[in-house]
């Protein structure tokens, strides 16, 4: 069995995550031959699309409820859908995970990073992903390329300015496993430099 492997996507509002996944995962299924599970946080299954309504769509959400009920989706994610997956040597293509908690709770609204951190650790049992492709956007931009926009894509100009700021930060402190995408170029150009990076260490 081939061995698993799970990678994370992360940036600010309209970087283009969900087109550069879709790539991937046509491009891991027809050149490797994978079996390939694409997922996102918040909203998988049954249980997150209720979650993923509340979080998204309603107007008042306190910023700790806000934190809850993304550890409590993660924390079901992980054990239903997730590590079963990678139980059966699959690749995991997931669309936000632990560092956008890190970020948009920590880095954009202010919580304790460390509290984060820790009960990140707890909900999903340490998983760690082993690869992150950020894709970085001047938030003007990602904004713009929104066509329909959720509650916290709603917020101001300068809480998307500290999301970036905050991915980038996270990077810095992880570069083993954050690969930084330049999300304003076309997206096939960042598709192939993700591919590129992808593709070697499948190989390797």
């Amino acid at each position: 069995m081939c061995p698993s492997m799970f990678i994370t996507f992360e940036g600010p509002e309209g970087a283009g995550k969900t087109t550069l996944i879709r790539a991937l995962e046509n491009r891991l299924r027809d050149e490797f031959e994978r079996v390939v599970l694409v997922t996102r946080e918040p909203g998988e299954g049954h249980f997150g699309r209720q979650i993923r309504e509340i979080l998204l769509q309603q107007e008042e959400v306190t910023d700790r409820a806000e934190l809850f009920l993304f550890l409590a989706d993660r924390a079901h994610h992980v054990e239903t859908v997730i590590k079963p997956s990678l139980a059966r040597g699959e690749i995991v293509l997931c669309d936000r995970y632990v560092d956008s908690t890190v970020v948009y709770q920590g880095h954009a609204r202010g919580m304790d990073i460390g509290f984060l951190r820790n009960m990140n650790a707890f909900a999903t049992d340490k998983l760690r992903p082993e690869i992150t492709f950020l894709l970085d956007i001047d938030p003007e931009i990602g904004l713009v390329r929104q066509v329909d926009r959720d509650r916290l894509g709603r917020m101001p100009l300068e809480f998307h300015q500290r999301v970036r700021r905050g991915f980038l930060r996270e990077a810095d402190l992880d570069p083993e496993r954050f690969i930084i995408l330049d999300a304003e170029r076309p997206a096939p150009g960042v598709e192939e430099q993700a591919w590129m990076f992808l593709a070697e260490r499948l190989r390797s």
